[in-house]
Formats: structure tokens, C-alpha cells, sequence
């Protein structure tokens, strides 16, 4: 299982234009083989099939990574981009941010102590010094992060109001969303622009995906 796990995940890289080495795509199989085995005490994920974790985790996160280069580049972010997942839980797609883009620094942050303790533990097995875990509400960061992410976290609303405190100067927000959130766009204050809302496609998953991209208004 193990060559062709890693086979699998390499060939999904490339369909979604990414150019993985066999040392990332390992660190992926690896890290899909903790969230497996830590799922089994602490319930990281709902999701217990290998198969199912591999599409609805593995792939929809790595669907991210193309769009999230592109747009650290237009951002003018090279080596000191910095990250924040919020409601991380197993660590997705912040893990998958971090061993993909391995020039962005990543904090993943979780309310609950054993999903954030999970992140430090990751990062430690898979040698990943450029993600951490934080135990926190992300209400009381202030660090000033140039992207702040979330996944199946909340309503678009709810996770840009939360996490504002978190956005730097110049920084934006991605939203991880399934089919066209049309009604959760129609809610957003006139404090926050959406940019872009970019239809994903992930391998190996019949279902809408996209991502929405917003950034804060200065009064």
C-alpha cells in the first residue's frame, strides 16, 4: 500500500498542476497514516474510510495549493508568508499547506488542546519546521498573518468576524467552501470584499468545491 498510496498522491499532484517531490508526497502518505491512527483515540475526523480520507481530506486539500501559490505571488510573498488555519481540527488543509509550500510559515489553530496537540505532533514525526499548532480562540490572535484560511469551519460571516484580529496589512482571507456559497455571500458585511470565488476540481471527488477569496475594507 504504501508505494502505491504515494504513487496516487503524486499522480493528483500533477492533474492539479502541482509539482510535488517523492519526499512530499511521502510526507502526505505519512501524515494520512497519523490522522488514521490518531483518529482511532482522539476523533480528529468524522471520516474513518482510508479511501473517503484520501479523496475528501488528501485531494480536497491539495486542490488549494496551485491557487494559494498564485495568489502569494500577486501578494509579492516569497519566504515570509505566513499562514493561519483556523478550526484546523486533523489539520486540514494547514498540514497540506505546510509540507506543499514548505516557504510559508503555518500555525494551526484549534479550541481543542488534543487537535492542536496532534498539529505539534506532526510536525515533530514528519520534521516540519514551518508548522505549529496553536490552542487558542483565534479571536485573541493578533499576529497579522498574510493569509487566514478555514475549511468547513463556519459561515462566511461568523469566520471572517472571528478571525479579523488575525488578518495582516496587505492580507486576505480564503474561504474553503463546496458548491457556490450564494447566500453566505449575501450576508458579508460591506467590511469585507470578496475578490475572487475560484471553482476547484478535485481528483478523484464527484462534488462542488471552491474557494472564496476576501479581503477586510478599512473603514
Amino acid at each position: 500500500m504504501g508505494q502505491a498510496l504515494t504513487d496516487r498522491i503524486l499522480e493528483a499532484g500533477t492533474r492539479l498542476g502541482l509539482d510535488l517531490s517523492a519526499q512530499q508526497a511521502q510526507s502526505l502518505a505519512d501524515y494520512l497514516v497519523l490522522i488514521q491512527k490518531w483518529t482511532k483515540v482522539y476523533n480528529l475526523t468524522a471520516v474513518r474510510d482510508p479511501e473517503e480520507m484520501l479523496t475528501h481530506h488528501l485531494f480536497d486539500s491539495l486542490s488549494v495549493i496551485a491557487p494559494l501559490q498564485r495568489q502569494l505571488a500577486d501578494m509579492g510573498k516569497g519566504e515570509d508568508a505566513r499562514l493561519l488555519d483556523v478550526g484546523s481540527g486533523a489539520g486540514l488543509p494547514g498540514v497540506v499547506i505546510a509540507i506543499c509550500c514548505p516557504m510559508v510559515k503555518v500555525d494551526c489553530v484549534d479550541t481543542v488542546g488534543k487537535k492542536a496537540a496532534f498539529i505539534q505532533q506532526v510536525a515533530v514525526s514528519l520534521g516540519l519546521k514551518n508548522l505549529r499548532g496553536v490552542h487558542a480562540r483565534v479571536e485573541s490572535l493578533t499576529d497579522g498573518y498574510d493569509v487566514v484560511s478555514s475549511r468547513a469551519f463556519a459561515s462566511l460571516v461568523d469566520f471572517t468576524t472571528w478571525s479579523r484580529s488575525a488578518v495582516g496589512e496587505g492580507g486576505v482571507w480564503m474561504g474553503m467552501k463546496g458548491k457556490h456559497p450564494a447566500d453566505e455571500l449575501a450576508a458579508l458585511p460591506s467590511s469585507v470584499a470578496v475578490f475572487h470565488v475560484e471553482q476547484l476540481v478535485v481528483p478523484g471527488l464527484d462534488a462542488e468545491r471552491c474557494i472564496v477569496w476576501m479581503r477586510p475594507v478599512s473603514a
